[in-house]
This record gives C-alpha cells, structure tokens and sequence, in this order.
C-alpha cells in the first residue's frame, strides 16, 4: 500500500508502520497539525509531504479516511495471487488518474498565485463595475415595465369605468322602457286577480238582482243614445283638410272617428260579456288603456274617445259586475234555503214517524193496563202505568221538538285525515238521532268519516251555535260563504267555549279516533 499516515512535527512520533484504527481521533493536547500539513502522503509521488497554500488549521477529521484506508487494506489482503496483476493494473490506473488531477490542481494554484495583487484587484474593480451595470440596466428595465403595466392598468381602468357608465345608462333606458310598458300592461290572470280579490264591494248598492238588471237596462239605453248624438260619443279634430278639401276631410275624420268607435266598443263589449267580479278593476283598467290608446293613433286629426261615454262605459262595467255577484249571492241564499227546509222536512218526518211510534206504543200499554185492571192483577197494572208515563213523556217530548224550533243538538266534529288537528266544525242540528247528520257530513265528498267530540241537547242549540261562531269569526275557514261552519281551532279550545256557554258537559273527547285514517297510515308505512 503507497499511502502512509505522516504525523505532524507536534505531534508524537509513531512506531514505524503504524495505522490509526478506525474512528481514531488524535488527543486535543496535541493541538492542531500545521497549516497545510497533509496527514496521509503517496511514497510513489514525493517524499516530502506536501503543503496545501490556501489550507486554514482545522480539526482533524480522520476517521472517514482511517475507514477508506482499512476498507483498502482489507482488500488487499483478501487479494489473491492468480490476480495480483489484474489488482496491479487497477491501481496503476486509479494512480495515473490522481496524479493527473494533481497535476491541474497545481497549475490552477500556480494560476492564482502568479497573478499580483494590483491584477487581483482590477479584476475585481471589473466585475464590480458589470455588476452595478447590470443591476442598473436592470433597475430601469424594472422601471419601464413598471410603467408600462401601470399604464395598461390605467387604460384598462378607463376603459372599464366607460363600459360601466354605458351600462349603466343603458340600465336607466331599459328601466325608463320598462315602466311604460308596464303602464300599458293590464294583468288578466284569473289566479293573481283571485290572490288580490277580498270581499267584493258594490259600486252601486240596490236591493237585489232585479234592481240591478233594471238599472243596467237603463244604463244601457243612454250609452246607445249617446252614440246616437254626434260628438257626445267622439272628439275630433276642427277644420281638418284633405287634397284643399274641407268636404273631403270632414268624412275623412268622420270615418275614422267611426273604425274607432267600433274597435273601443267592441273592446267594453268583450269586457262586459266575459265580466266576473273580481275582474272588476282590470276590466276598467283596459278599457281605459283602449281610450288612450285610440287617443294616441289619432292624435294629429284629434280623435279620442270622450270622458263622458267613457264613463258610461265603466259604469256598465260596475254595474254588471255588481248585478253578477248579487246573483252569485241570491243564488247561495237559495241552496241555503233549500238545504233549511229540506233539513226542516227530514225533522218533521222524523218526529212524524216518532209520534206514531209512541202513540201505537201508548195504545199497546193501555190495552195491556186495560186487561190486567178486568183481571184484578194490580201489581202488573201497576208496572203498566209506569211505562205508560214514560211513553207520555217521550210523546210530550216530540211534542216540545216539534213547537220549539230552538232546540235541538250542538256538535263539534273535526276530520284529522281531510282537514288537520287544528280544525274543527261547530254546528247544530234538530233531527231526532244527532248522528244522522254526522253520517251525512261524512260522505264520498271527505275521505275519512267525522269524529265527534261533543254532541248535547239543549233547548237553545241555535242560541249556543250563534254564540260559538262570533267567539269564533276570527277563525273561520270561509270568510266569504258563511254557512261553512269550520273554523281553525283545536278540540280544547272549542271545549272551553262550550263549557263557559252549555255549563257542564257530560262528555267530550278531544283526542279524535280517526280509525280509518291512522289504519291508512299504518298500511302507508309498511308498504314503503
């Protein structure tokens, strides 16, 4: 092995062949070895060792070199005879190329050291100089770009403010645009008239629907009077000329004022005939948009529709609108009055056939009593009379039901499954069997049958239902057809209204049973 351990002059000397083992490290009292002093030198390059120039003491670190030389070490000895020339050869060429690299090292160190310090310092002056250079030119390229882009920014800045400031006059026009289309715009649509519609008030309050048909007809004899009359129905235009001829534009306007005349007519027709009275205000709302209309095309001869008829026009329209709903009431007044005496007709067949009942009862007892009183039989006799006081009070009883139309039966019944928990309807009804009328009210038009929660006699019924609706009106369902007697209320608070007007009731139950709708539900949620 060429490279050997050559320990410095302060240090101690080490025996002859001596190699530090691995991870080594020298005492510290030793100090450091001298500057440029090489700790491992090649027998075969000099035998001198050689100084590093530009080398500063520093701690020794031999333990990565101690590792390299024992891993050689290692290697030769494992190095067997048949390949000591392979081996030789290896090492020959791993020396020609450190050699070698000795070699430039030398010539660069040369290079460096032969230059003179004034050499040194020109050439530092120099690069000093194309740095500021360059960073000059680069602080101004930095500048102009700067200033370009801020440039661009500025002018991209105009360029949007300006699109902004057109869109937002175009914006103005649009608006501008839009709110006179929407003067022009009369809203038809049954559904938002019928939101915004709440009771309807008469414009001209009569007695009934004969008043108003008469008043109507009359109405209507002075509009076709008024277009009878010349210039009552139309204004035109004075002097108006055609081709020099006065003659000529006097039926010019005449004719036209006529086409005008027929197409607003034509216009309050249609509006009259398919008139309902919640369309009252935007039927006259397009008539009038008709008339100024009509006023706007014939603007250069002055022909426009004159306020006098036009009012008469509107009026037709009040009127109608008025006649309609007072047949719309007239009419519910009927279906009322009907259902009162068809339900007054049922009570008196019902008492009819109870009082038949009762006096065939009465004559079954007598009979009876009459027998047992030839036989001498006093106790069953007895026993007879009693029944037959009974009977006499059940027939004094119908008797009483049919004289006192008052009285009668208070329900309160709700359908959870049609309508909610929080509705209920408060009624009354005469008929002899209450449930009657609850098995009606649960026909095929509901879905589910009508609970009862309370259902008591009382001599008063119609006292106590009126009482029950004005506690109520707040809560009525219909405001409009007052004979729907729902109202948005719970079981509970209904109870304490009864008990505060009946005083004491037998029985109610605020938990409704709706068997068929909670079985449904039951059904619903196992099929899903």
């Amino acid at each position: 092995m060429a490279i050997r351990f050559n320990a410095p002059p302060n240090w101690p000397a080490p025996p002859p062949g001596w190699v530090p083992p691995p991870e080594w490290q020298p005492d510290a009292s030793w100090g450091p070895p001298p500057t440029g002093w090489l700790l491992w030198v090649d027998d075969r390059f000099a035998s001198e060792p050689l100084r590093d120039p530009m080398s500063q003491p520093s701690p020794v670190p031999v333990a990565p070199l101690l590792a390299v030389i024992h891993r050689e070490a290692s290697a030769d000895a494992h190095v067997s005879f048949f390949g000591a020339r392979g081996k030789a050869r290896e090492l020959a060429g791993e020396a020609d190329r450190l050699r070698a690299e000795c070699d430039r090292l030398t010539a660069e160190l040369n290079r460096l050291g032969a230059l003179s310090v004034a050499e040194l310092e020109r050439r530092r002056d120099a690069l000093t100089a194309e740095t500021t250079e360059q960073t000059t030119t680069l602080e101004r390229q930095r500048q102009e770009h700067a200033s370009e882009l801020m440039k661009q920014t500025l002018a991209a800045t105009e360029r949007t403010r300006q699109q902004i400031a057109q869109a937002e006059t175009e914006k103005l026009n649009l608006d501008h645009k839009l709110s006179e289309l929407r003067k022009e715009v009369v809203i038809t649509e049954e559904t938002i008239l019928l939101q915004e519609a709440g009771l309807y008030e008469y414009q001209h309050p009569l007695s009934d629907a004969v008043a108003y048909q008469i008043e109507l007809a009359r109405l209507q004899s002075q509009i076709k009077n008024t277009i009878k009359e010349n210039g009552r129905s139309m204004e035109t235009a004075v002097g108006w000329a055609v081709n020099g001829s006065a003659t000529q534009g006097r039926t010019m306007i005449k004719d036209y004022s006529k086409l005008m005349l027929r197409a607003y007519n034509a216009e309050a027709d249609n509006l009259v005939r398919a008139l309902k009275p919640y369309k009252l205000q935007a039927s006259v709302e397009r008539l009038t948009k008709v008339a100024t209309t009509i006023a706007r095309l014939g603007k250069t001869m002055g022909i426009r529709i004159s306020p006098i008829y036009h009012q008469l026009r509107v009026k037709e329209l009040e009127l109608t609108a008025d006649y309609r709903e007072k047949q719309a009431e007239e009419k519910e007044q009927e279906r009322a009055e009907r259902a009162r005496l068809r339900e007054e007709r049922v009570f008196q067949q019902e008492i009819e056939r109870e009082r038949v009942r009762l006096q065939k009862e009465r004559q079954h007892y007598a009979n009876a009593l009459a027998v047992l009183l030839e036989n001498g039989d006093e106790g069953g006799a007895e026993r007879l009379r009693e029944q037959l006081s009974e009977v006499d009070r059940a027939i004094e009883d119908v008797d009483y039901r049919a004289a006192n139309i008052k009285a009668g039966y208070v329900y309160v019944i709700s359908n959870v499954g049609a309508f909610g928990e929080k509705m209920v309807k408060v009624g009354m009804t005469r008929r002899l069997d209450p449930l009657d009328r609850v098995r009606e009210l649960s026909d095929a038009s509901v879905p589910f049958n009508f609970d009862v929660h309370a259902l008591f006699f009382s001599h008063d019924a119609v006292g106590i239902e009126l009482e029950m609706h004005a506690r109520l009106a707040d809560r009525r369902v219909n405001l409009v057809n007052r004979r729907r007697e729902f109202f948005y209320v719970t079981p509970h608070e209904a109870r304490q209204h009864l008990l505060e007007l009946a005083g004491d009731l037998l029985q109610f139950d605020e938990i409704p049973e709706a068997l068929e709708y909670r079985q449904s539900l039951t059904h619903a949620h196992e099929r899903s």
